[in-house]
């Protein structure tokens, strides 16, 4: 099967042909044929298609909407021009699978998307206001351009948080307020962590129930999970995706009071309040100077910059602080898991994280750990270490695609 999978944003669409089906999941032998990403919709977009095996195609075109966008894809994906083997025509794209941020209570796995859902998802709007709508948007684009016979399939970041025990989902408000409104803890980027300890489990031949480990999602957004016995027991990003470890632009846990504070001391509205923690905060408003790790690495090496060595500092002491948190809230755990476009991408960071956890029975190996890079999977912990860590790249497209099969074919789902 020809799956799309759709990722829709405020003003982008991401895309992803994969080529899977139940037998190819059993084998992991799914194949990604195409890929892309087309920017500023909403106004002249910035378009980028890949065919893999082909160099990049970049163009630029009237994108007013979401619906303009995918129909520039499907126009692609079946032109000449695109050389995607298997792709001739629409009706050889079976079904389209796509990441819905929040499905708050109501959406525990993935669903076939019928009236039923579309409802659902847009009852989540009030938890996801700049999410969700976005996806609906898609969705429904997806629907009116490939008609009904073509099956659609939402896999929900949240769904895999849905195993979290009470007590780690319950805030400490009155309990009146979750029963009202369902303010609680729900967690983010759950379609990484589930595929990262899938990963870890076929790297260990283990099976799904004897995974204990920490995942720690490190890029511009950033959040640890507590996978015990396979499921999620606990998760650093709570009502929002503001809650947690520092972040690219996004402050991270701290003292509710302070937005009282700055709302006198400053005159700040509470929107503006929520602008300054989640895109002028972490990385970048600590070093004053960028939220990308990658040119504060650069600054602190070649310019010995303080705040930008303090921004790093920061953000690797919180790692630390959850990880230790999460392995003693678990009763102990096998290994922590790196991934995500820092995660996966920076031996530097990875060490100044691990530095210090030999009290929980990890030794580092710097030649592994230097040795490790975008695309590898591998361990950076000795062979003797109690407490192993591995980097392991997350792939939430692949993801999508292979859910999206099992949710059209009725197949059970096995992680």
């Amino acid at each position: 099967m020809n799956i799309l999978v759709l990722n829709c944003g405020s003003s982008t669409v991401k895309f992803q042909i994969i080529d899977t089906d139940l037998q190819l999941i059993k084998r992991d032998q799914d194949k990604r044929l195409a890929n892309g990403i087309l920017e500023r919709i909403g106004s002249h977009g910035l378009i980028t298609f890949q065919a893999e095996g082909q160099p990049k195609v970049k163009m630029d075109a009237p994108l007013p909407d979401h619906r303009a966008a995918i129909d520039k894809i499907l126009r692609w994906l079946i032109s000449a021009d695109s050389k995607i083997s298997h792709i001739d025509s629409l009706a050889d794209i079976h079904a389209v699978g796509h990441r819905v941020v929040h499905g708050g209570e109501k959406f525990k796995m993935s669903a076939r998307i019928d009236q039923e859902v579309i409802t659902g998802i847009e009852d989540c709007i009030e938890l996801a206001p700049l999410h969700n709508p976005a996806n609906l948007k898609g969705l429904r684009a997806a629907m009116e351009l490939l008609g009904e016979g073509v099956p659609q399939v939402a896999v929900f970041d949240t769904a895999y948080h849905s195993t979290m025990p009470e007590t780690n989902y319950i805030y400490g408000i009155p309990y009146q307020y979750y029963r009202r409104y369902k303010i609680r803890r729900y967690g983010f980027h759950g379609t990484s962590h589930r595929y990262v300890a899938y990963r870890y489990r076929q790297l260990n031949n283990l099976k799904p129930e004897a995974v204990n480990v920490i995942s720690l999602h490190l890029g511009n957004g950033c959040s640890a999970c507590a996978i015990k016995n396979g499921q999620s027991f606990d998760t650093s990003m709570g009502f929002t995706p503001l809650e947690g470890l520092l972040m690219g632009t996004r402050s991270g846990d701290i003292d509710a009071s302070i937005l009282e504070y700055l709302f006198y001391k400053e005159g700040m509205s509470f929107t503006e309040i929520d602008t300054l923690l989640n895109k002028r905060s972490g990385l970048l408003g600590i070093s004053g100077l960028t939220g990308d790790m990658r040119e504060l690495l650069e600054e602190e090496s070649e310019n010995q910059d303080r705040r930008a060595r303090l921004a790093i500092d920061m953000f690797c002491n919180r790692v630390k602080k959850y990880i230790g948190a999460y392995y003693v809230e678990m009763g102990g755990a096998d290994a922590i898991i790196f991934t995500g476009g820092i995660g996966e991408n920076a031996p530097i960071i990875r060490e100044r994280i691990c530095r210090g956890l030999e009290c929980l029975g990890l030794t580092l190996d710097d030649e592994k750990n230097s040795s490790l890079h975008s695309g590898t999977s591998g361990a950076l912990s000795s062979n003797d270490s109690k407490l192993r860590a591995f980097v392991i790249p997350t792939n939430e497209e692949l993801l999508i695609a292979r859910d999206t099969v099992r949710v059209v074919m009725n197949a059970p789902r096995r992680w």
